[in-house]
């Protein structure tokens, strides 16, 4: 273990919403933890029947905690939930001012580390603004004592210490940007609905081997990390499927009790799942898949999603029987890269009323119309005989009146 490194202690409160899915929230902490480069300490929980106002969970669990602590030094307590700014500040109070963050806080921290783009890092600086600003209410000082590390990335640290008119103007500022890369965000949409272009989404919960499976179906390399939200910035890639064009985006993970603020701060990121003409929608075949699942669905469905949707069902190698995968799905490895013809064919079946697969005959007198019209076809193999060329080709829908007096069948 890396001395260096922030040790995060857990607070899990087990609650009526939480009740039953509450370990993998822990679990799921502790997958944050990793992936903000700090260690996980340890986990104390706590049923919580009615919350405390000042400090969420009840007095008798803090001192407890406190007793647990007790002699550790520069150990951070993660609330594995969303508190209040005074509820944050009284239980650093109870605990003799140890540094104490929530979940939101953790999960902006990965985000403001993985950012790349300069879309992405706009994103994460209005996000953080935005949780911090109510936060500063009577004692910013006190939030900024906690010092740095998990939690303070970006623009953390340093916004603490202004005054909260810069802050207001600032978030303007960052909105006013943003705005601007939407506008060339929906130019690009529409560039490729007139290009005709089909865009396939990958959503899911994180680190269900969304930019594995982009990777596996373009031959791209795009980066690829056992870790949560490793994936922030859209990528997208151009794959075929039998002489058909798909642009493939990948899009950053969802995760159980995502905050609202959080969705809203990506909504733009997140357009190309909006306005996609189909989603694939990714599980870990080995995980909570059906937790998995309808996380992603029901944050979706909070975004007013209406695209159709493929569940593919990833990690699925050495897995026999798949009888408890949800119907209709896909099996797949994007690792092993096993079940990607099958998915191929798959997506291909979702659109086959929008293309025409057929054999075209153009005599060699009629080749100069033909080649006039070629643009608006994918043309796969090309045989030349004596009275002309036969095509095997693949036409969208709309145009296949143009190739009439050409099309010799239907395949």
């Amino acid at each position: 273990m890396n001395e260096n490194l922030e040790k995060i202690y857990i607070i899990q409160p087990i609650t009526r919403e939480n009740a039953h899915h509450y370990r993998v929230l822990q679990e799921e902490a502790v997958a944050l933890i990793e992936s903000a480069d700090a260690v996980y300490a340890g986990t104390i929980y706590q049923t919580v029947r009615e919350i405390n106002a000042a400090t969420f969970i009840g007095a008798g669990k803090l001192s407890e905690l406190n007793e647990i602590l007790d002699g550790l030094e520069g150990v951070t307590v993660l609330f594995n939930g969303e508190l209040t700014p005074s509820q944050t500040l009284n239980i650093s109070a109870a605990l003799g001012d140890r540094k104490v963050i929530d979940r939101t806080t953790l999960i902006l921290d990965i985000f403001a580390k993985n950012a790349k783009s300069s879309e992405g890092k706009l994103q994460v600086e209005l996000a953080q603004l935005k949780y911090i600003y109510p936060r500063l209410k009577g004692k910013g000082a006190a939030l900024s004592r906690l010092g740095g590390g998990v939690g303070t990335r970006g623009p953390g640290e340093t916004q603490l210490e202004t005054d909260r008119r810069y802050i207001r103007g600032r978030i303007r500022y960052l909105e006013g940007r943003l705005k601007e890369t939407e506008k060339r965000r929906a130019l690009q949409t529409a560039r490729r609905k007139k290009e005709e272009v089909k865009t396939i989404a990958l959503v899911g919960y994180t680190n269900t081997g969304k930019s594995t499976l982009l990777n596996a179906l373009t031959g791209a390399e795009t980066y690829v990390k056992n870790e949560l939200f490793a994936t922030l910035d859209p990528t997208a890639r151009t794959f075929f499927v039998d002489g058909v064009p798909f642009l493939l985006v990948d899009t950053v993970g969802f995760l159980q009790d995502l905050p609202h603020n959080l969705i809203e701060a990506f909504k733009s990121t997140l357009e190309s799942a909006l306005n996609c003409d189909l989603a694939l929608v990714v599980c870990d075949a080995t995980g909570e898949y059906d937790m998995q699942l309808q996380t992603t669905l029901q944050t979706l469905k909070d975004m007013a999603f209406s695209s159709p949707y493929l569940v593919v069902m990833n990690k699925s190698e050495g897995i026999r029987d798949n009888s408890a995968f949800p119907y209709g799905s896909i099996c797949i490895s994007a690792k092993e890269k096993l079940g990607l013809d099958g998915l191929r064919r798959e997506i291909l079946r979702r659109f086959k009323e929008e293309y025409l697969f057929c054999e075209l005959f153009v005599p060699y007198a009629k080749v100069e119309d033909y080649t006039q019209k070629k643009r608006f076809l994918t043309e796969k193999k090309v045989e030349y005989a004596y009275e002309g060329q036969t095509v095997i080709a693949t036409i969208p829908a709309r145009y296949g009146n143009l190739f009439e007096g050409y099309i010799k069948k239907l395949l």
